[in-house]
């Protein structure tokens, strides 16, 4: 009998062991970069931009029910286009967010409002706007589907210019979990 419960908890042991080690390894497949970034400059609107992504890219961007919540004053309006004929998830999103903070009630500039700009990506804050792609495929494969989508943008007139960011590097990852 105290052999049983021996082995019992050796097995129990196993169990919890392997259980842990399964837990661990999901969490980091959470954060394994799965998608692909292009920053963009332009001085279009977002809807402007939307239109012209659609005409350049053959897509069907689309403006999400619900803009990006990031603060109670911030939102962030998002763009989204399922390619089922490719098996990609993109989105579009402004790097820049605008809100009103509330001013002190003393002071010389009592009587004005006070704005702070938000940035989805802090370290690129002269970025306008992000395409985010979402595909599967060995690095070399999206490599060459990024330079030729980078190819395309740039015959957009008024997107400045366009480069793919290395999503490795990047501090604020986290802003793009959406």
């Amino acid at each position: 009998m105290k052999s049983d419960v021996g082995i019992a908890l050796k097995n129990l042991i196993f169990a919890v062991s392997t259980l842990m080690a399964a837990v661990h390894k999901l969490t980091e497949d959470l954060y394994e970069d799965s998608f692909d970034l292009i920053a963009l400059h332009t001085s279009l609107e977002d809807f402007a931009l939307g239109y012209a992504l659609n005409l350049a890219l053959k897509s069907n961007f689309k403006r999400r029910r619900r803009d990006l919540d990031i603060s109670a004053r911030v939102t962030i309006p998002i763009f989204e286009w399922k390619d089922d004929l490719n098996d990609r998830y993109w989105t579009f999103f402004t790097n820049k967010g605008i809100s009103q903070d509330v001013v002190a009630e003393n002071g010389f500039f009592k009587e004005e409002p006070s704005y702070r700009n938000y940035h989805m990506i802090s370290e690129y804050r002269e970025v306008d706007y992000f395409l985010k792609i979402e595909q599967d495929g060995s690095e070399s494969h999206r490599q060459a589907e990024n330079e030729k989508i980078t190819t395309r943008l740039l015959t957009i007139s008024k997107v400045i210019t366009a480069y793919t960011v290395e999503t490795q590097k990047l501090k604020s990852k986290n802003n793009l979990i959406f």
